[in-house]
């Protein structure tokens, strides 16, 4: 599985800089007891499998490309922090062996191939295999099943957003060599790790980093065979029959309401909902519903008001940054630049595929995808559709799952069939 996910480490902002900071590379810092795992291009894994590139980072991971020496093919292996669990195997697991075995969204939960532990100067690290895919557009009607299948089982994901979304790599990428893999994507670009003091590197810290490679390429390039979704990163996922999680590693502009507002209640089914939509929103127009530029907590909460009018009672009164944005009858206070639904449609989606030369929706489609929308971003999660309302609703029914199964049944590549 690719994750190009750059989310910063768990404790790594308070973590004094001690080596001079890498662009597009996880906080060095955190190659510490407890922490990330020092891997170099080349090493092998297991007496297996050879590190060819990086293709990511996490909070509690990083995640590389190796070729298996036993099958020739090059797989995804992520390698956890001495501190994270071994929680993604075992949903993983769980998950690939639910019924039905016919739900459409189980072909895109990926398989575990094999799982170890790395010992090193750093600890102990939980690491597993799977098939490699590719950062790109988000296919919604694939997403949305996918979210039903895993609810249908009763794990919520936790951490919904775009970057946890992936498309399978084709099958003729696996008869690359490690050179041919470095001629058509890139060699790795190492940079040196440099203390700031000067001194020399402690045990634990890799000598160089490299920035992840990037497998994808644009939207419109990928076949209907191309477009085969994998839903990654189960890391934070929860099963709340069994457990309850009281936070949520969300991106700012993705993260549901009640996280923030009532998190001893723990995260639930309606938490995927709310970032679901986020994630649906930024692919019907390439642009995020909440914008988390230089935002704060305080500010994504007016961005929700703004959009989606007022917080339940319960939940103003505990919003202490109340007055800096609102005054006391609710209206914006005075030279606040505030963007209502019916533009931020208008702005983020509609203009949005203008610009990229794709048809806008019509009134009707558009009544459509925007009812199934408020019915997801229901401040009140129990309020929220489920995964299986939305998949019997208007647009999805009428536009987004007949075009989906169009494309199975146009699919040579015998996609259809493996569902």
């Amino acid at each position: 599985m690719v994750s190009k996910n750059v989310s910063s480490c768990a404790g790594s902002a308070t973590l004094p800089f001690q080596y001079v900071p890498v662009e597009e590379v996880e906080r060095i810092e955190k190659y510490q007891l407890g922490g990330y795992h020092p891997i170099m291009i080349g090493d092998s894994l297991q007496s297996r499998y050879q590190v060819a590139h990086k293709l990511g980072y996490g909070t509690y991971s990083t995640t590389w490309l190796c070729q298996d020496s036993q099958s020739a093919e090059f797989v995804a292996i992520k390698v956890g922090t001495a501190e994270s669990s071994a929680r993604e195997v075992h949903v993983l697991d769980y998950l690939s062996k639910c019924t039905p075995l016919d739900h459409p969204g189980r072909a895109m939960i990926p398989s575990v191939q094999d799982n170890f532990v790395l010992h090193g100067p750093n600890g102990n690290h939980p690491c597993y295999v799977t098939a490699i895919a590719r950062c790109t557009r988000l296919l919604i009607s694939q997403l949305v099943l996918a979210i039903d299948y895993i609810h249908s089982q009763g794990v919520v994901h936790g951490d919904l957003h775009i970057g946890n979304v992936f498309l399978r790599l084709p099958a003729d990428f696996n008869q690359l060599s490690i050179e041919q893999l470095y001629e058509q994507f890139g060699s790795p670009a190492f940079e040196p790790v440099v203390r700031l003091d000067g001194q020399l590197l402690p045990s634990g810290i890799p000598s160089k980093v490299v920035p992840p490679i990037w497998l994808g390429k644009a939207s419109e390039l990928f076949t209907t065979s191309e477009s085969r979704a994998l839903l990654g990163d189960l890391g934070e996922a929860v099963q709340p029959s069994a457990e309850y999680r009281y936070s949520s590693h969300a991106p700012l502009s993705f993260l549901p309401p009640e996280a923030r507002f009532e998190p001893e209640l723990g995260l639930s089914f309606p938490a995927d909902i709310w970032t679901l939509a986020c994630c649906i929103w930024i692919k019907l127009g390439q642009r995020p519903l909440f914008e988390d530029t230089l935002a704060t907590p305080d500010d994504i909460t007016a961005e929700q008001v703004d959009t989606l009018g007022e917080l339940p009672r319960q939940w103003q009164q505990k919003w202490e940054a109340r007055h800096e944005y609102y005054d006391e009858s609710g209206l914006p206070n005075q030279g606040r630049q505030v963007s209502s639904w019916g533009e931020r449609l208008e702005n983020h989606i509609q203009l949005q595929r203008l610009k990229a030369l794709v048809p806008v929706f019509d009134s009707e489609e558009k009544a459509a995808a925007m009812n199934m929308l408020r019915l997801m971003l229901c401040f009140e999660p129990k309020k929220r559709w489920t995964a299986h309302d939305i998949l019997k609703c208007e647009w999805m029914e009428k536009w987004a799952l007949p075009d989906y199964e169009e494309s199975r049944l146009n699919d040579r590549g015998g996609y259809a069939d493996s569902l």
